[in-house]
């Protein structure tokens, strides 16, 4: 195929490695930023520049922000080849898929969104990798009339990436999911380090510390979009949250061994479910 990516961050930057890496793709890159276009195409993670046209490309994959994306279709899409698939590696979709799945069909193209479940602590081109998706979970959402054949090219797109492992299912579900697997951690991750006593750690802190701490430097323009545009199953899942560590904080405000000791167990109970569920799932 011959494919553009727009915008070359970390996930960008890393789709075009690993396709010029893994795959026989044609890979044009556009980034605002034009000195970071020429890096790609010094790194060989591009066949060419974007020179401003938008034909002739059978997949556009858009890798900006939420509000970015949006605003760069409505301002470009009417350029593009009609009946070009569009996808984007956003960690939102629901409403924000529905809108631009409306604003393709408008203009005679296809769209599917795709979210591949992978990052690092710090963003932009400099720290992309073509090896940023290996054996990472890759999630299409796809809607009700989506047709097989889209899919069908996102998933074969995801393997040649890296995925371990594809799952299939709805913009509204990705959310629902994605709001306990993703956001929340990251939400917790940037209250924890709002401790007074995080300047006086080093020395002090293993594993569990740099698990819990690593996200906290997320870029926080992107994260607020995301979080914003998923709020109500965010709460949701803030508020579950809370009522549990409510729970703990009784066991301790009233010395109460034998809860804590039921509640940990019962924790350490529904993990090693979990990790027994993950291990018969195919991939």
């Amino acid at each position: 195929m011959r494919i553009l990516v727009v915008g070359l961050g970390l996930i960008g930057g890393s789709v075009c490695k690993a396709l010029k890496k893994y795959t026989s793709h044609h890979v044009v890159g556009c980034d605002i930023n034009h000195d970071i276009e020429f890096a790609a195409l010094r790194d060989v993670a591009i066949d060419e520049e974007f020179t401003g046209s938008y034909s002739g490309f059978d997949l556009v994959i858009i890798s900006l922000f939420p509000e970015a994306t949006e605003t760069f279709l409505r301002e470009n899409i009417s350029k593009f080849d009609k009946k070009t698939l569009i996808t984007d590696v956003c960690g939102i979709k629901g409403a924000f898929s529905s809108r631009v799945k409306a604003l393709a069909g408008e203009n005679g193209m296809r769209y599917l969104g795709i979210h591949p479940m992978a990052g690092k602590e710090f963003g932009g081109y400099a720290n992309s990798s073509a090896d940023l998706f290996q054996k990472a979970n890759f999630i299409i959402a796809a809607f009700e009339d989506s047709s097989e054949a889209d899919i069908r090219i996102l998933k074969n797109l995801s393997y040649e990436l890296g995925a371990g492992k594809i799952v299939v299912t709805s913009p509204e579900d990705h959310d629902k999911m994605i709001a306990y697997t993703s956001q929340l951690a990251h939400i917790v991750s940037s209250a924890y380090v709002k401790s007074p006593e995080l300047q006086l750690e080093c020395g002090f802190s293993g594993g569990s510390f740099q698990d819990m701490t690593r996200i906290a430097t997320m870029n926080e323009k992107m994260w607020t979009d995301l979080f914003m545009q998923n709020r109500d199953n965010l709460i949701f899942e803030l508020d579950t949250l809370i009522e549990n560590l409510n729970k703990y904080r009784k066991a301790l405000d009233e010395s109460d061994s034998a809860g804590m000791l039921e509640l940990i167990a019962e924790g350490r109970k529904l993990k090693e479910d979990n990790l027994r569920h993950r291990v018969g799932q195919p991939n």
